[in-house]
């Protein structure tokens, strides 16, 4: 299996400003293992969206996948109580 890039919107920067480095380090290697496989276990498609998310502790990541690309689009990464506003 080929190796997908992963990019971030430019909101994503935002989202991680608040988040404790302790836990951003954890999302963030959650992150790189999506290069792998952008659809590991545990990952829910979002309903009406072409959108999965996955969770790292207490945080949800919210992502796109390209497939005919090869790309991954982190969307939004937040705490769970947030990530859906």
């Amino acid at each position: 299996m080929a190796a997908y890039r992963v990019h971030f919107r430019e909101s994503v920067e935002k989202d991680f400003s608040v988040i404790p480095k302790a836990d951003l380090k954890k999302i963030l290697q959650r992150i790189n293992l999506l290069a792998e496989n952008p659809r590991p276990s545990g990952c829910e498609k979002l309903t009406g969206k072409e959108r999965y998310r996955i969770r790292q502790g207490r945080y949800r990541i919210l992502y796109s996948i390209q497939d005919d690309e090869l790309t991954v689009w982190i969307v939004k990464v937040g705490h769970r109580k947030d990530i859906y506003r």
